[in-house]
């Protein structure tokens, strides 16, 4: 029988990346793994991003095992507060890491060319889909301007926003300013990210991080 464990061609390049991994983190006296397996998860800061293969938190931003807390969704979304007997994956992280590990920062992680953002703003051109329209419709694009896709995606950030503070678990820390939330916008061609600034008479501005 085929060992269907090794891959082969162009995919060979994630085993050899799995053996720097193991040669980096988990071999030698001073394995940051095995210090983890025994004192556990402890987390400072929590990340919401997109499924996009080209936006990862843990790469962008240089962090070793045990630094981030991740949620990965189509197109970064956080939904409204629904407290029933759904399967409401983004919630349960959101719950696990603000409740039990708790984390000071969440990072809403948006990014330019989303495919989330795209299928939400033309919806015709998903073609047949059972999940990927109801998920991303939990954004209202009303305010959005249809051809700017970037900007569509800034404005699903804020209201990923809006939806944390309607969770009360999230609305108490922040009000209390232990945690803090964040909205940052990588934009992929440049790898910068942008931050969110809220200015006065309800202007923002995104600058720079």
């Amino acid at each position: 029988m085929k060992n269907l464990g090794i891959l082969t061609g162009t995919t060979m390049d994630i085993q050899e990346g799995y053996q720097r991994f193991r040669r980096k983190y988990a071999l030698g006296d001073r394995s940051i793994m095995a210090g983890l397996s025994q004192v556990g998860q402890k987390p400072q800061i929590m990340v919401v991003a997109c499924c996009d293969a080209r936006v990862d938190p843990a790469l962008i931003l240089q962090c070793d095992p045990g630094d981030l807390f991740v949620v990965r969704n189509v197109a970064n979304i956080v939904p409204p507060y629904t407290c029933d007997k759904g399967h409401h994956g983004v919630s349960a992280a959101l719950e696990f890491g603000i409740c039990f590990l708790k984390v000071k920062h969440l990072i809403l992680l948006g990014h330019s060319q989303c495919g989330g953002i795209q299928a939400l703003i033309n919806r015709e051109s998903l073609g047949e889909n059972d999940f990927i329209a109801p998920w991303v419709s939990i954004i209202n694009k009303d305010r959005f301007n249809l051809h700017d896709p970037d900007a569509c995606a800034k404005l699903a950030l804020e209201q990923s926003f809006q939806n944390c503070k309607q969770f009360p678990w999230i609305q108490k820390p922040f009000m209390q300013k232990t945690l803090s939330i964040h909205l940052w916008f990588f934009d992929i061609r440049t790898g910068c990210i942008f931050t969110h600034n809220a200015e006065k008479q309800g202007e923002t501005r995104w600058i720079p991080l």
